[in-house]
């Protein structure tokens, strides 16, 4: 018998990431709070609320193989999360010009009626280019990517905002990383499509 597998995420960048293991599974918005708390480090923002999404709808498809993910950057010790608007997004591009940004991307898969429950970090490293804020401020225009950690969509034109970028998994830094994902499907004995 075929579990399903439920993505716990509303998020188009995830949705099509899990699309390139080429496994059937369904979208679901987790609703979740997804408020900073008080004197959490950015790895235990992002694994508490990968988790969190991931348990949120668990709780309705018990039977399901749930995955939840989520991601925040830091700099300088401090967490950064969605910009939401325009402004707030060109002031997080401006204050990483030149500088080493950290994305920490969470996955929780959880599957309740089993009792299976998994969460991993991944992180990368990026360095930012130094560039005008006009320039900036015409990339936000183009991308709008105002609900990506770090204001930039780097499987995009934002890819032309930074310098380097180091990561165990080059799926991560866009939302969902795959690497991570395809052993924890393993685990739960989700075999992946023949490649033909």
């Amino acid at each position: 018998m075929t579990v399903a597998i439920v993505l716990a995420s509303s998020s188009t960048y995830r949705r099509q990431l899990l699309e390139r293991l080429r496994l059937p599974f369904e979208a679901v918005a987790p609703a979740v709070d997804e408020t900073f708390g008080a004197g959490e480090t950015p790895t235990q923002i992002a694994r508490r609320l990968a988790l969190l999404k991931a348990e949120a709808v668990a709780a309705r498809y018990p039977d399901a193989i749930v995955i939840g993910s989520d991601q925040v950057a830091e700099m300088n010790g401090r967490p950064i999360g969605k910009p939401l608007a325009h402004e707030a997004a060109l002031d997080q591009l401006w204050a990483m010009q030149g500088r080493s940004v950290v994305f920490y991307t969470a996955l929780a898969l959880v599957r309740a009626g089993a009792g299976y429950k998994r969460v991993e970090c991944v992180d990368t490293q990026v360095r930012f280019r130094r560039l005008a804020r006009e320039t900036l401020d015409a990339y936000l225009r183009l991308e709008q990517p105002y609900d990506c950690a770090g204001s930039a969509k780097v499987e995009s034109l934002g890819i032309c905002l930074v310098e380097s970028e180091r990561s165990n998994d080059p799926t991560a830094l866009i939302g969902l990383p795959l690497i991570s994902l395809t052993s924890m499907l393993a685990d739960c004995g989700v075999a992946l499509p023949p490649v033909t």
